[in-house]
C-alpha cells in the first residue's frame, strides 16, 4: 500500500505510459488526455468559494461550451463527488514479474497518473489517493527512503505542471514526521496550487485514521477546557471540522476503491467512509486502468445510498 507520487510521471504524454503489462483497454475508445482548458465540471453549490470563483473565471475564458464526455455506460447524475483509493499491490505486481520493487512503485505511478486524468475529464471532484500509511514506518529503510525520495523530487519539479493543469493538492496526515525538506516543499505545494479547481487532490502521507479521529478529539477537547465550547455542543458536524480532511469541499467519499483483492479499510478514513460504497478489485495496482476504473464506477452507480433509511 506504500506509494509515492512521482509527479513527473503525471504529465508524460501517452505514448510514454505504454509498458509491455499496459491494464486492459476499452474497445474503441480514444485515450483520454488531461486538456484541462477543454473540459470542465460542475460546482457544488454549498463548496462555491471566492478562490472557486476566480479559478472558474478563468478558466471559462478558454474553455469551450462542450461538456464532460462520459463513457455512455455512465449516467452524469450519477457520477461520484469523492473517489478515494487503496492503491494495494505495487510490490505484488513487481514480484510477479521478478522485478525490483522500486519498478512496481514506478508502474504505479504510471496508475496513479491515468487515474487523475480520467477523474478530471470525467468530472470527479475530489481524488484521495493513500500514498504512505503510518504503519509503512515498518517497511525496510531503503524502501522507505526510495518512496520519500520519489515524493520529494516530484514535489520540487513538477509544481508549475500542476498550477497548469489546474490540480489543488493537498496533504493529509502527520507530516511532522517526514524530513524537514520534504515538509517545506509540501507546504510550498499547497500553497503554490490552492486556487486552482479542476480536481482537488488529497495524497493521505504518513495517515492513520485512527489517529485522525484522535487528534479531532484533543483539539475538541482543548476547546472544552478553553471555555471555546461546551461539552453539550460536541456533535458530528463539529468532529469532522476537525479532521484533516477539513480541507476538501466532500470530505465524504461516495467511493472507495482498494485494489490487489484485499477486503479491508487498513486503517484509512475511519470516520468519513461510514456511508461510503466500497469496490474491492482482484488488480494489482499498477495494472488499474480505464477499464477498470469504469467497472468500478458502473458498480457504484448501480446500487442504492439509502444511509440508514429506506429504498424509494
Amino acid at each position: 500500500m506504500a506509494f509515492s507520487l512521482h509527479l513527473q510521471q503525471f504529465f508524460l504524454s501517452p505514448t510514454q505510459l505504454i509498458t509491455s503489462s499496459q491494464p486492459k483497454s476499452i474497445t474503441n475508445r480514444p485515450l483520454i488526455s488531461l486538456n484541462l482548458t477543454t473540459t470542465r465540471r460542475s460546482i457544488h453549490p454549498f463548496a462555491f468559494n471566492q478562490n472557486t470563483a476566480n479559478s472558474l473565471a478563468k478558466s471559462a475564458a478558454n474553455a469551450s461550451d462542450e461538456e464532460v464526455l462520459l463513457p455512455p455506460e455512465l449516467r452524469r447524475e450519477l457520477m461520484p463527488n469523492h473517489v478515494a483509493v487503496i492503491m494495494d499491490g505495487n510490490r505484488r505486481w513487481a514480484k510477479m514479474r521478478g522485478l525490483p520493487v522500486a519498478l512496481g512503485y514506478e508502474a504505479g505511478i504510471r496508475a496513479v497518473r491515468k487515474l487523475v486524468e480520467l477523474c478530471c475529464n470525467w468530472g470527479i471532484s475530489v481524488l484521495t489517493v493513500f500514498a504512505f500509511s503510518s504503519e509503512n514506518w515498518s517497511r525496510p529503510k531503503t524502501e522507505v527512503d526510495l518512496l520519500m525520495g520519489l515524493f520529494k523530487r516530484g514535489l520540487k519539479n513538477e509544481l508549475e505542471d500542476f498550477a497548469r493543469a489546474g490540480i489543488q493538492m493537498s496533504i493529509i496526515g502527520d507530516s511532522s514526521k517526514l524530513p524537514k525538506s520534504l515538509q517545506d516543499l509540501i507546504d510550498k505545494a499547497v500553497k503554490t496550487t490552492e486556487g486552482n479547481s479542476r480536481l482537488h487532490l488529497v495524497v493521505a502521507v504518513n495517515y492513520s485514521g485512527q489517529y485522525d479521529v484522535v487528534q479531532a478529539c484533543q483539539t475538541i477537547g482543548q476547546k472544552v477546557k478553553d471555555g471555546i465550547i461546551e461539552p453539550k455542543d460536541i456533535n458530528s458536524l463539529l468532529v469532522e471540522q476537525e479532521l484533516q480532511t477539513n480541507c476538501i469541499d466532500f470530505p465524504y467519499p461516495d467511493l472507495l476503491i482498494r485494489t490487489s483483492g484485499e477486503l479491508r479499510l487498513s486503517n484509512f478514513l475511519l470516520w468519513q467512509l461510514a456511508y461510503t460504497e466500497l469496490f474491492f478489485s482482484h488488480s494489482q495496482w499498477p495494472e488499474f486502468g480505464e477499464a477498470e476504473f469504469l467497472e468500478a464506477l458502473c458498480s457504484f452507480q448501480q446500487r442504492q445510498r439509502r444511509y440508514g433509511g429506506q429504498s424509494s
